[in-house]
């Protein structure tokens, strides 16, 4: 099991650039496949980004794809979403999610465990 705990949240004007940081409990971080998703105010929740236990396959929605970077590092048990050219409609709350299983990719329903969230609001 693990425990996902996200930061690095905040208010930022459009055009600027966040790093979120999503902290893992527990020893085995580094068997676990990452995820990021997102929920906008009245939407549903949203893909955002994925990268696997190793590092070496990423994967992005078309709306953060060139904008957003996925990364981890195994040694902090710490997986990362670097935000660039932020705009408006990327305000969300945005989780990190965790899965040891088969590749989840995309699917939220692939994914065990999640965190609380961390408010990113974007002004225009």
């Amino acid at each position: 099991q693990v425990q996902l705990v996200e930061s690095g949240g905040g208010l930022v004007q459009a055009g600027g650039s966040l790093r979120l940081s999503c902290a893992a409990s527990g020893r085995t971080f580094s068997t676990y496949h990452m995820g990021w998703f997102r929920q906008a105010p009245g939407k549903e929740r949203e893909f955002a980004a994925a990268i696997n236990w190793r590092g070496d396959i990423t994967v992005y929605a078309d709306s953060v794809k060139g904008r957003f970077t996925i990364s981890r590092d195994n040694a902090k048990n710490t997986v990362y979403l670097q935000m660039n050219s932020l705009k408006a409609e990327d305000t969300a709350v945005y989780y990190c999610a965790a899965d040891k299983g088969p590749w989840p990719g995309r699917s939220q329903a692939g994914y065990d465990y999640w965190g609380q969230g961390t408010q990113v609001t974007v002004s225009s």
